[in-house]
């Protein structure tokens, strides 16, 4: 066997020892999980991994010479959204969602996009800047109600 069989034989045994326990800390969480210190080949092991499952999406993001592997818990985030929308719709009070990155934020817009009930709008700067979710007083539906009336 040569060297690079050897580092391929090797990487993939470190990936799935990886894998694992990223697996098992997706489960609960809604925050990224970072990866660090991989190479090019244990980067794609992991994208390729994750490539069909809906729930989960990876990204790589560069920083100069290095490179950051982000798990995002995609699903998770989807169904906090969603409760969180039912609590708004339910309570009627606005409610501020913890600080997020972009791309979290980005999922959380995309959730909530077809919810008549309520808006969603991000809020602050930075590191700060997170979503404000609120009820509608009059919703769509109401209003496509209230223009059926009116032809009749």
């Amino acid at each position: 066997m040569d060297n690079r069989e050897t580092e391929d034989r090797d990487s993939r045994g470190k990936i799935e020892q990886l894998l694992r326990k990223v697996r098992a800390e997706l489960d609960d969480s809604m925050d990224p999980i970072l990866l660090s210190g991989l190479n090019a080949f244990e980067r794609k092991l992991v994208h390729r991994h994750f490539d069909h499952n809906p729930n989960v999406v990876t990204k790589t993001y560069r920083d100069g010479e290095e490179f950051e592997l982000r798990i995002y818990p995609v699903g998770n985030l989807r169904k906090f959204a969603q409760e969180k929308a039912e609590e708004t719709i339910k309570t009627g009070q606005k409610i501020d969602l913890p600080p997020m990155n972009s791309y979290e934020r980005f999922v959380i817009h995309d959730a909530l996009k077809d919810m008549d009930a309520i808006t969603a709008n991000s809020f602050g700067e930075g590191e700060d800047r997170h979503i404000v979710l609120e009820p509608k007083a009059f919703g769509r539906g109401l209003k496509k109600i209230i223009k059926k009336i009116r032809l009749f």
